[in-house]
């Protein structure tokens, strides 16, 4: 089954040079096949042919491409090669070659002291699958083994995630070499799988796998560089509620998150669904912003009296979450204390609850008529 993707390459390509990150196995180069096959040569870095050939001699990448006589030039998996990306930055200064560079890793690049051709190249991220690119769409089986295509499309997603978690480790952190040990890192995971979507707390996780907080902050920073997860940043500029500034940590995907943490059965009425909830919800927004090239920040709100907000879109839209079937005056609650501020404009409260309301500046949607909503831009306007 072939699903059509948002992100259309041909549209970016035709802008400018692109870097196209996303984790391994959110589909690359199944995209790239489907949408460039046929105009683009592709250079595919995972084949040891060129990688072995580009790695001995990277200024053979111009003899490679002038072979195919294409303008649009693919090198898939660039970080096994970060050397190429000198290469790439001639070829954009002589020739009329327009790149797409894809990697599930970019802590080679960013910490390798690579040419990250600033200016020639932009960046764009591919996600899971989002909710408007799977036709039949099913919420309990997203929450519980989320939108790696592999996963989704497989008869027995339990046993694709377990082998996804267990080359995720062996590939691209232990061949890598970017860990010493792997029984503190699994520890880890498993220990922050566990406080996904929750405000980081280094010193409670570093208990939990034995490890310094020190440690713990660096396994954080290899999860954002491989892509795995993301820090979301606090929104500071309450003046009436002061906000604490402490990140939250989101895992990619909440298929991923749950085979980490152990995560059995997922209960419609558990905290567990809530969170996995929230997840999807931020994985929507966070997929949105980036397809559309939206370049507000996204930031979450919490005061440091309990107060707190899901989701912010810049600095005009404010998204509570909550899994509820049916919503009440307090799940609004959050919503209220910050539109106090006087700083946002629109305050939505995303539920399970399929009535619609509206109440001054609150308004209360169903989930599906909200992304519904999102992806058709009507939120962006501040």
């Amino acid at each position: 089954m072939e699903i059509d993707r948002v992100l259309d390459l041909t549209a970016l390509l035709a802008k400018k040079s692109f870097f196209l990150f996303g984790p391994r196995a959110t589909g690359k180069s199944t995209l790239i096949r489907r949408q460039l096959a046929d105009s683009a040569t592709v250079i595919d870095l995972l084949d040891s042919r060129n990688h072995l050939r580009l790695s001995a001699a990277p200024h053979e990448l111009e003899a490679m491409i002038a072979a195919h006589d294409r303008q649009l030039v693919v090198i898939d998996e660039v970080q096994r090669v970060p050397e190429l990306l000198n290469e790439v930055h001639r070829l954009l200064e002589t020739k009329r070659y327009k790149f797409l560079l894809t990697g599930s890793s970019a802590r080679k690049l960013r910490r390798g002291q690579a040419n990250l051709l600033a200016g020639r190249v932009w960046e764009a991220r591919l996600f899971p699958f989002t909710r408007q690119e799977i036709p039949s769409f099913d919420l309990d089986r997203y929450l519980r083994y989320g939108g790696l295509p592999a996963v989704w499309l497989s008869d027995d997603p339990e046993e694709e995630l377990d082998a996804y978690v267990n080359t995720y480790l062996t590939e691209e952190i232990m061949a890598e070499g970017l860990i010493r040990k792997l029984p503190p890192f699994s520890r880890f995971l498993q220990a922050i799988a566990l406080a996904n979507a929750r405000t980081l707390n280094f010193a409670k996780i570093a208990g939990d796998c034995q490890v310094p907080p020190s440690t713990v902050a660096e396994y954080v920073g290899l999860l954002e560089d491989t892509l795995v997860g993301f820090l979301l940043p606090a929104w500071t500029k309450s003046k009436k509620r002061k906000a604490i500034q402490t990140a939250r940590f989101y895992f990619f995907d909440p298929g991923v998150t749950h085979i980490l943490a152990g995560t059995s059965t997922l209960d419609r009425t558990s905290d567990l669904y809530g969170r996995s909830f929230e997840q999807f919800i931020g994985m929507e927004i966070r997929a949105w912003l980036s397809y559309r090239r939206h370049k507000f920040p996204l930031t979450y709100w919490r005061s440091t009296h309990g107060d707190e907000v899901d989701f912010i879109i810049g600095d005009h839209t404010a998204v509570e979450v909550k899994a509820a079937a049916k919503v009440s005056r307090r799940d609004f609650k959050g919503l209220d204390r910050l539109a106090e501020e006087g700083v946002l404009k629109k305050f939505i409260l995303v539920s399970q609850d399929p009535v619609e309301t509206r109440d001054g500046h609150r308004l209360a949607l169903h989930w599906q008529r909200f992304l519904k909503e999102l992806w058709a831009d009507r939120f962006m306007t501040p």
